[in-house]
């Protein structure tokens, strides 16, 4: 496979581009109108010792007048030619550069974030300041000096923010947190503001800090995504999911107003923004269209014109998508749930075979946009259920708590009363249901097949969790500080030997499986490693179980590769044709 990254001029249409080789890419942005950073990653293990194995980004810097490409990082002495945190573009002396987060070795050899200067033209690393003994985190000014600072030891919880004060640092605020310590998020509203994010129960609270390092009120919505200014990445506005439609809200009027006419221009369609140029006056926007799915346009706010770029995923034509409609209903204890259900084209919505789709996370939440996989096997004849369990993000705190302590509990029959409520509905049939899912999903796919007997035909699983008694360690070995909370609030234990961990992990249940499985696992998963498949399909064969494990050789947790990808959902559409035909 090979990938290339094209870069086209709208206005001329000239176009060229340069191969990346097979590598992930993972994000192209412009530092300045001559230069193109490019961030990829790959899974490695740093010499053995450093650090375990991960998913590594680096990032390389093109110019287009040149059209040569430098790795970024690459000449730090005493370090590595890895992006360890973000990238910032600033004006430093009246020129564009880069600010970007590494990692350096000090005089005892332990490693430390350093925060480097990147002048475009020759992509040279100038250290600006080597970090201290937890930091994780920095803020550059609009003048291109650090400006804050964040600390965070994870085995004692301890955090400390810190602000520039001089050439000294000062301390803002610190405390202690073994889960989610408060982080710095960017720059506030005026150039010599912060944000600081403090996560909360409910989402992300969002304060602005002063020069004086007042502890602001909250700035934006809990559950909100920051809106920067293209120029110096101040915050100008944020955006937020209500129901199904993003909502948009910007602190200055002409913003506003200039949006409001951009979604006009979409009816019934969801309009996202993507980048716009450094006067605002451009932008970039994705339109995700329920009929012809997402594509980008470039839109001219002087001239009031818009011109497509091209679509998202090239071949979709109108017409090959399926319907997605909003359904509700409620759980056996009475709790309101709510999903989307895809019916396949061309077939009326009676006694139709059904595959139930989980969402990853646990805690996030589906959305009615286009998502390939749930498209792919309604063209096949299937519909397809997406349930939004209790636990899921973006509901409000309730609903998130009634998530807790359930994994493998209430938040597996969640999805088997979906299945429930279309078949007293006659929309599908009930002997004829599969699950299959993905991270989370895949768990809740062998859980299936495992805890909630008697729903489905069939059940598929890529990435997904199977013995919880394995993982827990895992995560703790591997400093999977996020992994690890949503085992203390989900399942309600981290203790690998805690009970409710073999009662709730399938691998542990292979011998009441009475379905065939399909088990799909990425060699170069560094989120749920192998092993969980591995572990789940020798427990299958030991007790005869019929069980295929598909194994995805240089492929991640995120199917990256458009090869693996491909493969991925064809052994699936294959399995599901072989256990559930569509006809």
């Amino acid at each position: 496979e090979e990938r290339q990254v094209i870069v086209r001029n709208v206005a001329t249409g000239a176009a060229h581009g340069m191969r990346v080789g097979d590598i992930k890419v993972r994000d192209v942005r412009w530092a300045s109108p001559d230069h193109l950073l490019i961030v990829t990653s790959a899974t490695a293990t740093i010499l053995n010792v450093i650090a375990p194995k991960s998913e590594w980004r680096m990032v390389g810097l093109y110019n287009i007048k040149t059209q040569k490409m430098v790795r970024l990082l690459r000449d730090v002495e005493n370090g590595l030619n890895v992006l360890s945190g973000s990238t910032s573009n600033r004006t430093f002396e009246g020129k564009p550069v880069v600010f970007a987060e590494g990692v350096r070795f000090d005089s005892t050899g332990r490693g430390r974030m350093a925060l480097f200067r990147i002048e475009l033209d020759q992509g040279k690393s100038k250290l600006v300041h080597e970090g201290f003994a937890t930091t994780r985190d920095w803020l550059v000014g609009t003048d291109g000096q650090p400006m804050a600072e964040n600390e965070y030891e994870p085995k004692s919880g301890q955090w400390v923010l810190k602000v520039r004060d001089g050439k000294t640092w000062r301390e803002l605020k610190a405390g202690s947190s073994l889960h989610e310590p408060p982080y710095l998020m960017g720059l506030g509203r005026a150039a010599n503001s912060i944000l600081v994010a403090e996560p909360q129960e409910d989402g992300v609270l969002v304060r602005e800090v002063g020069p004086d390092g007042a502890w602001g009120q909250a700035v934006m919505p809990a559950g909100a995504a920051p809106i920067r200014d293209p120029a110096d990445e101040r915050l100008i506005g944020h955006v937020q999911l209500f129901g199904d439609d993003l909502r948009y809200t910007f602190f200055e009027p002409r913003d506003q107003s200039a949006w409001k006419k951009v979604v006009a221009a979409y009816p019934g369609e969801s309009v996202s923004l993507v980048s716009w140029s450094a006067d605002r006056k451009k932008l970039i926007v994705l339109v995700d269209s329920p009929t012809e799915g997402p594509a980008y346009a470039l839109v001219d706010l002087t001239t009031g014109r818009a011109t497509w770029i091209g679509a998202q995923h090239a071949g979709l034509a109108k017409g090959d998508l399926a319907p997605v409609r909003t359904l509700s209903y409620k759980a056996t204890d009475g709790l309101e749930l709510s999903g989307y259900l895809l019916t396949p084209n061309g077939r009326p919505a009676k006694g139709l075979p059904l595959v139930v789709m989980p969402h990853g996370g646990p805690a996030v939440r589906d959305t009615r946009g286009f998502d390939w996989m749930a498209q792919a096997l309604a063209s096949r004849g299937y519909a397809v259920l997406k349930v939004n369990f209790r636990g899921s993000d973006g509901f409000g705190r309730a609903f998130k708590e009634a998530g807790y302590g359930q994994w493998g509990r209430k938040m597996q029959t969640d999805l088997s009363d979906g299945v429930r409520h279309l078949a007293a509905q006659g929309v599908i049939d009930p002997k004829r249901v599969c699950i299959v899912g993905a991270s989370y999903g895949g768990y809740a796919a062998v859980a299936g097949a495992a805890f909630d007997r008697g729903v489905y035909r069939c059940a598929g699983s890529y990435g997904g969790i199977t013995d919880l008694t394995r993982m827990a360690p895992w995560l703790q070995s591997n400093s999977r500080v996020y992994g690890r909370r949503q085992l203390i609030r989900m399942v309600g234990a981290t203790d690998p030997k805690d009970p409710v961990m073999a009662q709730i992990s399938p691998a542990q249940h292979a011998a009441q499986i009475d379905i065939p499985i399909l088990l799909i696992h990425g060699r170069d998963d560094t989120v749920v490693p192998f092993e969980q498949s591995r572990v789940m399909a020798e427990a299958l064969t030991k007790a005869g179980k019929p069980v295929e494990l598909v194994s995805l050789p240089g492929e991640d947790h995120w199917l990256s590769r458009g090869d693996t990808r491909l493969q991925m959902l064809t052994a699936t559409v294959a399995f599901l044709e072989k256990h559930n035909p569509p006809n």
